[in-house]
């Protein structure tokens, strides 16, 4: 029997591990361990999602497939009718629905690096083709290249992330109506837009101009602003015409029980994540500071829950591998094209700040 001939050569995606697999590699209890490396939420969930889930109703029965009553929460939050929300197994399981639905073996998609590794992944998992057009040195998007590679090589969706991962920088709003001008379906990611700006990035989003366009969908998750990572929890907003075909073409009961549960938990609860979010916020705004007083390191402007920085003058993936088995502190280390010798720092709690920025400064005397 023989696989499918493209997926010999795929590379597999590097996922970050959990906690129980860290404690077992460095000998250390998880309270032990500060991870920073995966930009999740390191408050948790709230209380009252803990209850809403102690107190589930019908987990031995199979969940609502068109999750009605978490999308009428949704359309509530977002200001989007339910009619152009779609819930997902986090927004992992859209971006591949969407290409599974477009994308004939070997067509296109653009993405533009360094950015979400998920978008080429799924690209050359559904034997399509990922065009990258490189970012320019500061992370902007390089314009004429991107209008050149639509031209030459009509790729059927754009995959773009504000604030971008890893760098944490937002789109303009003009670079994004250029972007929307476009012969092409722009997806828009926007996984960590409720650490931008204010009142949870509500006036930076785009998700709202999306019943208004025919070539613009909004994702957004759970998994950072609100803790459920552990869940695979997220959304879109889509146009009205793809609805029909989105809806047949997605597994039935893609969104659990627990963490349709879990979401509309925290969307009643709203103003309490928003709390958190602020408290990230302000920490975020401390971290940076406090690394920028680091000789080796050069932290970028964040609109986000993490911080780029590049390293100099040492080698960044020992770095990494020194701050984890001496100190217990996970980070992530990148050593790829945009992204030479650099680290990004999720924002954790101010004692996960106040242990990293310790071990930083023992490693700047060593």
């Amino acid at each position: 029997m023989q696989i499918r001939t493209h997926l010999e050569s795929l590379p597999p995606y590097t996922p970050i591990e959990p906690f129980e697999v860290l404690s077992a590699r460095i000998g250390r209890e998880p309270s032990q361990i500060v991870k920073l490396d995966a930009n999740e939420n390191p408050y948790g969930v709230l209380p009252a999602v803990r209850k809403a889930l102690a107190e589930m109703d019908f987990p031995h029965i199979y969940p609502d497939p068109e999750s009605r009553i978490l999308r009428k929460s949704l359309a509530q939050f977002t200001g989007v009718d339910e009619e152009y929300l779609l819930a997902g197994s986090g927004a992992d399981e859209l971006l591949d629905l969407l290409m599974r639905v477009f994308l004939e073996p070997n067509e296109c998609i653009l993405s533009c690096p360094p950015t979400f590794g998920m978008y080429p992944f799924d690209a050359e998992l559904n034997a399509a083709r990922c065009i990258e057009v490189p970012r320019k040195a500061d992370f902007s998007l390089d314009m004429s290249a991107i209008r050149k590679a639509v031209d030459e090589f009509k790729p059927k969706l754009l995959f773009i992330a504000s604030p971008n991962n890893p760098n944490g920088s937002l789109i303009e709003p003009s670079v994004m109506d250029e972007l929307l001008s476009l012969p092409l379906l722009v997806v828009l990611d926007e996984a960590y837009i409720e650490f931008a700006g204010e009142n949870l990035g509500a006036s930076l989003s785009r998700i709202r101009e999306v019943p208004q366009r025919e070539n613009l969908i909004v994702l957004r998750t759970f998994s950072k602003w609100a803790g459920l990572a552990g869940l695979r929890i997220g959304y879109g907003a889509f146009p009205k015409w793809l609805m029909p075909t989105l809806w047949k073409s997605k597994q039935p009961y893609n969104v659990n029980v627990a963490a349709s549960v879990a979401a509309q938990a925290s969307l009643a609860n709203v103003n309490e994540l928003k709390a958190l979010v602020e408290k990230l916020k302000d920490e975020r705004t401390r971290l940076l500071s406090a690394l920028m007083e680091i000789s080796y390191l050069k932290p970028y402007p964040t609109q986000s829950n993490f911080i780029l920085c590049q390293v100099n003058g040492r080698d960044a993936a020992e770095l990494k591998a020194k701050l984890a088995q001496e100190f217990g502190v996970f980070i992530r280390h990148f050593n790829k094209p945009g992204l030479r010798d650099q680290i990004r720092i999720s924002v954790g709690r101010p004692s996960d700040t106040d242990v990293l920025i310790n071990a930083l400064n023992v490693e700047r005397s060593t």
